[in-house]
């Protein structure tokens, strides 16, 4: 049989202490004064067994599972509950669980966690006969015939789970076609995360390897689903199991932390509590102030980071109010009459998470005094987090997708002609990482880079948010870069993406992002631009490592590297289409652009007239700097009696008047034809260099020489000498070439002088 259970009176690694109770995950709903404790097993068991199950008339072994599904549903129809719960019983009659259970008790139980996140009466159906056709001799086919086609397929999704190893052995495409259920029906692995809640919690008399094996699958699977699925309340109960099982001597240092602290005469909590509650009453905002307290791992948590513990660090205030609205009311509120931490304050609900989260986060310091002192000695601020929210994005925020209802049904707002087709989920509110795993697994090469891209985004437990310069929002995992960005934004047409804009300055595409950055990717205009195989380095999401990986696959030998310029060719007829009439055999050859090495080329060899105010003096133009008319400048004399040109601002010129030499004037002769030099800094692609000497080419110019510098960080610098017929067309040179697509920035040459 699938439950790995043992006897629910057996203690088990989190014993019911008052403490542990004061930490269990709060129950989804508004009015927490009415909830209800947890059932007796054994009692269940024994009114499995015993109770009346008369024909119309509801078994009393599911009264507990009624009672919580009306809360949420008052009008459902019960009478599929009544015969799935018949059908179950009558099933697995006589199978036992490990502890000597009746095994009804376990269905049973993962529908009561089910019931009290509010999942609708489908859901309710199948996981009550989860187990039936996997345990029993009920068949799909049966189930199909007593309770529809939509309880099927949820039944038949949830067996198939049972047959899955998530381990490090799984099997990759089994795990993919289960994670493909889930995405077309989150309710599957809804059932799936109550059953492991349920087994984890009876998982006491299993011999501690097996409970060992069993924790860590949880801890590395099962919980970052229900993370992303938004189940809080299940991922919250199912660490606090997983950490007293893997790591108990550390639990119970934080058992005792609880206890001391629910010992304590005075609540800090409490009085924030009180003082919130005056004041929004004050402000006239209807709100309920409640006390959230943190759960094992949180306050195992904070311990390891903040070292001593205060009374508040061991929850949160949680205000709920009606209207979105009000939370911002509320938010302004508590800002104007308490000190508020500015560094502490996020909105989710402008921003929501990708599991759907919404809530308003805040921080408050309360001024702390020493009453064992006169006067009150003040000591440090305590802080108290606050979380703002409406009943609403309370209840999504525990249940996560349980809460969004059945994803076959259209809204209840939306007219009849909207109802879905037959077999059609449609389900608008899927939290955007379900949405993202189904094009994960359709744009996969093959299934093990499915899983181990799945197993790696897993693990991301943070997110960040970055906004386009549009104002929308993208979620990525915490340690995203550009890349990620790019692809996240524009799919598998971020192959052509050349760099990016990060907070308004550039930016590499290895860039790792911070959350609320603004990225602006820049896209190039040329459809065969290509992926570089150096971005695979730097891609943390799954869309852009398997898009990237797939291109690959596509294109053994393609993916330039990480200047982008395999493969870049400088025709001649483009680079010195004006050179000399007979230009020598070398330069009449394709060359290739090599990084770092010069690429010459044949060329005039007159330049601009230049006037040296000494008479017979030779007059050399310097290479640093290239001046040409209408540039300011002035000479030097050097070896040989030759006068160096520099431009006023060349860095040579500093240097040369702080070591005392003496300038001499010069001015400009009627001559307009100059030599410059150029540097054009750009992002890696394939073809730059064939562009810009097409552009350099189409603007008249006579390219003298070019050298490409090795990359850096996907950033190529290219330096041209170029010989103009006339100094008045630099200008639009320069706005030529820092047109073609990947060029961001063209400048004249500055070359610093040694030692300056």
């Amino acid at each position: 049989m699938s439950a790995e259970a043992t006897n629910p009176a057996t203690p088990g690694p989190v014993a019911p202490t008052a403490s542990a109770a004061a930490t269990a995950p709060a129950v989804p709903r508004a009015d927490r004064r009415k909830s209800r404790p947890r059932i007796d097993l054994r009692r269940l068991g024994r009114a499995a067994l015993l109770g009346p199950a008369v024909r119309g008339k509801l078994p009393d072994a599911i009264s507990h599972v009624v009672e919580a599904h009306r809360a949420h549903h008052p009008d459902a129809n019960l009478d599929p509950l009544r015969r799935a719960y018949v059908l179950a019983e009558s099933s697995h009659r006589g199978q036992m669980r490990k502890s000597g259970e009746p095994y009804i008790t376990h269905p049973l139980a993962v529908t009561l966690i089910l019931a009290e996140l509010g999942a609708e009466t489908t859901t309710l159906t199948a996981s009550l006969l989860h187990d039936t056709v996997e345990d029993t001799d009920v068949t799909l086919d049966q189930v199909r015939e007593q309770f529809g086609e939509e309880v099927r397929y949820l039944v038949d999704g949830v067996t198939k789970l049972e047959k899955v190893d998530y381990g490090a052995a799984a099997e990759p495409e089994t795990f993919r076609k289960m994670l493909v259920a889930t995405g077309s029906d989150v309710r599957v692995m809804s059932i799936k995360l109550a059953d492991r809640l349920h087994n984890m919690r009876t998982l006491g008399v299993m011999r501690p390897e097996k409970q060992a094996r069993i924790a860590r699958v949880t801890r590395d699977v099962l919980i970052p689903l229900a993370e992303r699925l938004g189940v809080q309340a299940l991922k919250t109960e199912m660490e606090d199991l997983v950490f007293a099982i893997l790591h108990p001597e550390e639990y119970e240092r934080t058992r005792e932390l609880i206890a001391e602290n629910a010992a304590r005469p005075d609540d800090p909590l409490a009085e924030v509590a009180d003082e919130m509650r005056g004041v929004l009453r004050e402000a006239g905002i209807p709100a309920e102030v409640l006390i959230r307290p943190r759960h094992f791992v949180s306050v195992h948590r904070v311990a390891r980071k903040r070292g001593r513990l205060r009374g508040t660090d061991f929850g949160r205030l949680l205000v709920l109010v009606n209207e979105d609205a009000d939370c911002y009311g509320v938010l302004g509120e508590l800002h104007t009459c308490m000190t508020p931490v500015v560094s502490e304050f996020k909105d989710f609900i402008a921003v929501p998470k990708f599991n759907l989260y919404q809530s308003l986060h805040t921080a408050v310091a309360r001024p702390q005094t020493r009453t064992d002192s006169p006067g009150g000695t003040p000591i440090a601020a305590q802080v108290v987090e606050v979380l703002i929210r409406t009943h609403q994005m309370h209840k999504v925020a525990e249940a996560g997708v349980i809460a969004l209802g059945n994803p076959y049904a259209p809204a209840s707002d939306a007219p009849a002609s909207d109802a879905p087709a037959d077999g059609e989920r449609v389900d608008p509110t899927r939290p955007g990482w379900l949405s993202r795993l189904l094009d994960w697994q359709r744009a996969a090469p093959d299934p093990d880079t499915f899983w181990s891209t799945l197993r790696e985004d897993l693990a991301q437990d943070r997110e960040i948010t970055v906004f386009r310069p549009d104002g929308g929002a993208l979620g990525l995992p915490e340690g995203a870069t550009c890349v990620d960005a790019a692809y996240a934004q524009y799919g598998e047409d971020a192959h052509a993406c050349i760099g990016a804009r990060v907070n308004g300055r550039l930016a590499t595409l290895s860039t790792v992002l911070q959350d609320g950055d603004t990225v602006q990717l820049l896209m190039g205009q040329d459809p065969a631009s290509e992926p570089s195989r150096e971005w695979l380095e730097h891609a943390h999401t799954p869309a852009a490592r398997i898009a990237i990986q797939r291109w690959l696959a596509t294109h053994p030998g393609g993916g330039s590297d990480a200047d982008g310029m395999s493969g870049t060719r400088a025709e001649p007829e483009a680079a010195g289409r004006r050179a000399d009439p007979a230009p020598s055999a070398a330069a009449s050859r394709p060359a290739e652009a090599t990084p770092g090495v010069e690429v010459a080329r044949a060329s005039r060899s007159r330049r601009a007239d230049v006037l040296a105010d000494r008479p017979g003096a030779a007059v050399r133009l310097a290479g640093c700097c290239t001046p040409v008319p209408p540039d300011e400048i002035t000479g030097f004399a050097v070896r040989g009696g030759v006068v160096t040109v520099h431009r006023v601002e060349c860095a040579a010129v500093a240097h040369m008047t702080g070591r005392g030499r003496a300038e001499i004037g010069v001015r400009w002769g009627d001559t307009t034809e100059c030599r410059v030099t150029l540097v054009a800094e750009s992002f890696g692609r394939p073809h730059l260099l064939a562009d810009l000497t097409e552009a350099i080419s189409s603007a008249g110019v006579d390219i003298v020489s070019a050298t490409v510098e090795p990359p850096s960080q996907q950033r190529v610098r290219h330096t041209y000498t170029l010989q103009l017929p006339d100094a008045a067309r630099l200008p639009a040179l320069m706005r030529a070439m820092r047109d073609v697509p990947g060029v961001y920035d063209v400048s004249r040459a500055q070359h610093q002088v040694p030692g300056s």
